[in-house]
């Protein structure tokens, strides 16, 4: 019986966060369907349709979960979400030590190339794209140096896709294991 309780407890506090999710996702849609009275009509006169929200867990160079945001709603504590005419693109961010580069793919469909704005500083890349409804932005923060003078951009079906050269090599911080 001691076994059953403490293998039940292990599993509480993931209960607890899957409920969370679960509600949160519950006032998301109430809201959208204007189940919740409160504040609704404001809402509807400034949301734009159709809604879309999701997030992304990916794992950073320093070994830690890293999970971002998606859409142009976010939840808020009090049941109704906070609208935005601004999506955040879908990313993926890869660094390819062999080529000594970083290849970021953002995906804003329904844009074309003349659209697209993208500026790199010293530690943070911009991406803006408008137009007519459907606007994206997100600012990517860098913790490694970029040669300027090596950067590709190239945009085709949806897909936004980056290339820069890093001005410093990487180096693997791991250790290959052997397996027994």
């Amino acid at each position: 019986m001691i076994r059953r309780n403490s293998f039940r407890n292990f599993f509480d506090p993931v209960d607890r966060e899957f409920a969370q999710a679960e509600e949160m996702m519950n006032r998301i849609f109430n809201t959208a369907r204007g189940i919740n009275t409160t504040n609704v009509n404001a809402f509807r006169e400034t949301a734009t349709f159709p809604y879309y929200y999701g997030y992304q867990i990916t794992i950073g160079p320093d070994g830690k979960p890293r999970v971002r945001e998606l859409g142009n709603v976010k939840p808020r504590t009090r049941g109704l979400v906070e609208s935005s005419s601004v999506r955040q693109p879908l990313l993926d961010t890869i660094v390819d030590e062999k080529n000594n580069s970083l290849v970021i793919t953002a995906e804003m469909p329904g844009l074309s190339k003349e659209n697209i704005k993208v500026n790199i500083a010293e530690d943070l890349i911009t991406i803006h794209g408008e137009k007519d409804r459907k606007k994206y932005h997100t600012e990517i923060p860098l913790n490694m140096e970029i040669d300027n003078s090596f950067t590709k951009a190239s945009y085709s079906n949806g897909i936004l896709e980056l290339r820069l050269k890093l001005k410093n090599q990487i180096k693997s911080r791991g250790k290959e294991i052997k397996i027994e």
